[in-house]
């Protein structure tokens, strides 16, 4: 007899096959992980930007659900843990090589959160981490669209009177 039932089992994204020259667009997530009044930034060890300062994220897996994409993707990289609060925005990510062509296409659902426990430490896709007020971060981060989501984010977390742990 054939098992029918389906493989509910999370793909961790580990498979990095046909990111580069995609076929179709990639969901991922950013997360803007708070604590207190600062964030977390890494800087990218992997391509596009690698070398550059971003924020946590990574790809979703099969089965998972945003936020529990945004929770494992900041423990890989960084051994924290956080709880997931909102979806802030998404951002298309489009790189396209020297003829034109389409390099990179992520679509990418930026997600606020909030630092749980650990010490961040650079691990998987990260080549360093650090906490960062909000205009430290903007001056660091050289991605446009990065800049905006910090700058929503931390507009968003004022008005909800957030101030964190």
């Amino acid at each position: 007899m054939t098992d029918t039932t389906p493989d509910t089992t999370p793909n961790t994204a580990s498979d990095r096959s046909a990111r580069e020259y995609p076929d179709r667009p990639w969901v991922g997530v950013g997360v803007i992980v708070w604590r207190g009044d600062r964030l977390l930034l890494i800087r990218r060890g992997r391509a596009p930007r690698l070398g550059q300062w971003s924020l946590p994220g990574g790809a979703q897996g099969v089965g998972e659900t945003v936020f529990e994409a945004a929770a494992r993707e900041v423990l890989e990289e960084t051994g924290l843990t956080v709880a997931p609060l909102e979806v802030l925005t998404v951002v298309d990510a489009i790189s396209r090589d020297d003829a034109g062509a389409v390099r990179y296409h992520y679509t990418l659902v930026e997600v606020a959160a909030e630092w749980t426990a650990g010490e961040a430490i650079a691990m998987d896709d990260a080549l360093e981490v650090r906490w960062a007020d909000v205009e430290e971060a903007v001056a660091l981060v050289p991605w446009d669209e990065t800049d905006r989501v910090i700058r929503l984010a931390a507009a968003r977390r004022s008005r909800t009177g957030h101030s964190g742990r």
